[in-house]
């Protein structure tokens, strides 16, 4: 394409959810409200298993960087949108949006990594007991979440780097609620084939590898369990899985459908929906599936809110 005519593109505008634009000021109420949950709910949980020493075990390890990381995940994207629902011009800088892109995959990436720690960690408590002290330590949950970390914040780097060489000369509409690859690729004007095969074998590798893992932690725990004699202690290895499974398949269930995909072409009314779930919804829930499904989470929340004097 002869680019003579053309100015490179400085900034973009996220479109966002154009047919509802006569309840912008309700959305903004309803996520702000959701955001604010969000925060609270997850900052409780990790403060709790913080200050709480009866919960300084690899699950609530595991189970307070996850808050942590909802806490990250949810900023990179949500405070923008935001911005975005009360803003006549809803735009995001060039740089702005590769930096959000960034965060939003990295952070999602380490998800990732850190649901499949978490089902190793189910895995070895329930399948392997008698070693399960030994084999997860609190240093090695450390160690485990460092990895986790910094394996996430490298995944992405490849991709970012191949999209901030792409030439943005036309359109700067991004036909989404955030910045995205798949929305950003979409107005570049040149071939974004390589860009579109890197991302898919990127997410694919990333996404597919750490599902298999996961299930296949579960078919072992679900064989084992299976195992038990009684009921009650079936129920009670059952229940230490439910929510991080829970967890698993809300998130899993929409990523999967959004990333795995070899096409420039994409639903943009399936694509907002997917994106809210995945962004929005599952930080949301993380704490109530937690909380509600956990006894002794809600005792340590209990007392530790009866030491402030919240309770009294």
């Amino acid at each position: 394409m002869d680019m003579g005519n053309w100015s490179q593109v400085t900034e973009f505008i996220v479109l966002g959810f154009p047919q509802l634009q006569g309840v912008q000021v309700y959305l903004f109420l309803v996520l702000l409200l959701i955001y604010l949950t969000t925060v609270l709910g997850n900052l409780l949980i990790f403060l709790v298993v913080y200050l709480d020493s009866r919960l300084h075990t690899p699950m609530y390890h595991f189970i307070s960087v996850l808050s942590f990381l909802e806490l990250s995940y949810t900023a990179a994207t949500i405070p923008k949108m935001l911005a975005n629902l009360l803003s006549e011009k809803k735009t995001i800088s060039f740089s702005g949006c590769l930096l959000q892109i960034y965060f939003f995959h990295s952070l999602g990436a380490t998800e990732c990594y850190l649901l499949t720690a978490m089902a190793y960690d189910r895995y070895l408590a329930i399948c392997r007991p008698l070693h399960y002290p030994m084999l997860m330590t609190l240093g090695r949950c450390a160690r485990v979440t460092v990895g986790c970390w910094l394996a996430g914040l490298a995944g992405p780097v490849v991709e970012i780097s191949l999209v901030s060489r792409l030439p943005f000369c036309g359109p700067n509409h991004i036909h989404h609620i955030f910045c995205d690859f798949p929305p950003v690729l979409s107005l570049a004007c040149t071939d974004t084939s390589i860009n579109v095969l890197v991302d898919f074998v990127v997410n694919s590798c990333k996404i597919l590898a750490t599902f298999l893992l996961i299930f296949s932690s579960y078919v072992q725990i679900l064989r084992s369990v299976l195992r038990v004699p009684s009921v009650a202690g079936r129920h009670k290895a059952f229940s230490t899985c439910a929510s991080h499974l829970t967890v698993v398949l809300i998130f899993y269930g929409s990523i999967l459908f959004m990333y795995v995909r070899l096409k420039k072409s994409y639903s943009l009314d399936y694509d907002r929906a997917l994106a809210v779930v995945y962004s929005v919804l599952t930080p949301f829930l993380n704490p109530f599936i937690y909380s509600l499904r956990n006894k002794e989470l809600k005792e340590a929340v209990r007392r530790q809110l009866g030491r402030t004097g919240v309770l009294r």
